[in-house]
């Protein structure tokens, strides 16, 4: 009998990963040795390089978004998120799987402009010269004009009291194509700047890039059948309600949202570093879009949808790119790009956002129904089973006895180990 992903050894996922994936000998090998990297590139990547600090790299199963079946790489430390992620997305396969997309992929780069004694008439003449102030970013930019973006837009925004004074904010849109952006949007705005300057005869000051990418926009919804939710002595309609009810506190009240984020972005930050796409600005955007409303709320809507079933979607500014940066440089990222067989960064954004709605769900349904603690701590048991000194053939076994005993303890795990080496010595 054919095994599961979850009971192949390691050496077995490894060839199963090449066979769906058609990964070559040199993919497989980015995921052998310290998640890819050697110390000479890392030294190349970042200053006072000492070593490297590896994360366990999963992957995600049973996910069919826009139809065509995605193997995903996740880099996380916390248990259970992988295996929630991956059933919540064969639940989501019974009711056709995710629909996601992006709104475009258009960045906004900031000009700040200050010493100014009339702001109104500084945004009258850069407004009157935006035309001509994008064409010349056009020229200074032909490679990214050529691949079907570059500049899109110029804007102005008036700030009359701030602790700084009084100060006009130029905002330059910018169609980065299948780039996270910040180097093309940066090297844009300082090249912009002085133009600016002259324009208004005000002083830039600070000159960039905006992580609140409002108009790069990723979202994702799937509908879950009613009767798959149903499990142990659980209707499925309890668990459809009970996951409405919990999602509505957190779209209420921002103590429960910020923790209900933080699940979202337990699968959204996973992929993203695994792709090797910057998870930090992905974080501050994804916060600041939560608190637009001008109250922090829920990135993800649950409802019920006419037939019964559960709908879900979600909706949040998704940063991301299939080129330049760790993405090319990372031996780990390439592969798992391969892998996820994504092209551009409207694909790879597109899977982000379902697995971030998949992983919100997997929160949901735990917390509605039998509690967070209960398959959480099935894999923090294995956790402390390790920090007890326990082998790799020791820890299924170990953490078994932690749970059924109910006594997730390091010093009980450590007897345990300490009895299992008795045992076998004598």
């Amino acid at each position: 009998m054919n095994k599961k992903f979850h009971q192949q050894s390691l050496s077995e996922r490894l060839k199963s990963l090449e066979l769906q994936a058609n990964l070559s000998p040199e993919d497989l090998l980015a995921y052998q040795y310290e998640g890819g990297l050697d110390a000479e590139t890392a030294n190349a990547m970042v200053e006072n390089v000492v070593g490297l600090y590896s994360l366990p790299l999963g992957i995600a199963q049973n996910f069919v978004i826009n139809d065509r079946e995605v193997l995903i790489p996740m880099v996380i430390e916390e248990p259970s998120v992988i295996a929630g992620v991956s059933f919540m997305a064969k639940l989501a396969r019974a009711g056709g799987g995710f629909k996601a997309g992006i709104t475009s992929q258009q960045m906004i780069g900031q000009l700040q402009v200050l010493d100014l004694s009339d702001l109104q008439a500084a945004a009258d003449q850069v407004l009157a010269q935006a035309g001509q102030l994008l064409q010349e970013l056009e020229e200074f930019q032909p490679n990214l004009v050529r691949r079907g973006g570059g500049p899109i837009d110029i804007e102005t925004h008036i700030f009359n009291e701030t602790a700084a004074g009084a100060m006009l904010i130029v905002h330059l849109i910018v169609d980065v194509k299948d780039a996270m952006g910040a180097n093309l949007v940066n090297s844009m705005l300082e090249y912009l700047a002085p133009k600016i300057e002259a324009l208004t005869g005000g002083r830039v000051h600070l000159r960039i890039l905006s992580n609140l990418a409002d108009r790069r926009l990723a979202w994702a919804r799937s509908h879950f059948p009613c009767q798959r939710l149903a499990f142990d002595d659980y209707t499925g309609e309890q668990v459809r309600d009970g996951i409405i009810e919990a999602w509505a506190f957190a779209d209420a009240d921002p103590y429960r949202a910020a923790t209900h984020n933080k699940g979202v972005m337990n699968g959204v930050d996973a992929v993203v570093l695994a792709t090797g796409n910057d998870w930090r600005a992905i974080e501050a955007g994804a916060h600041a879009y939560a608190a637009r409303s001008g109250q922090y709320r829920s990135l993800t809507t649950w409802s019920v949808a006419e037939n019964g079933d559960l709908l879900g979607s979600i909706e949040l500014p998704m940063a991301v790119g299939v080129v330049g940066g760790a993405t090319r440089v990372h031996p780990t990222a390439r592969a798992n790009l391969k892998l996820l067989g994504v092209e551009t960064a409207a694909e790879l954004g597109s899977i982000i956002a379902s697995v971030g709605l998949a992983q919100n769900l997997a929160a949901l349904r735990a917390l509605a129904t039998e509690g967070i603690q209960k398959g959480h701590m099935n894999l923090h048991a294995r956790q402390v089973a390790l920090a007890a000194g326990a082998t790799p053939e020791q820890v299924e076994a170990i953490a078994a006895q932690l749970v059924a005993e109910d006594k997730i303890q390091l010093s009980r795990a450590q007897e345990l180990v300490a009895q299992w080496n008795g045992n076998n010595n004598d």
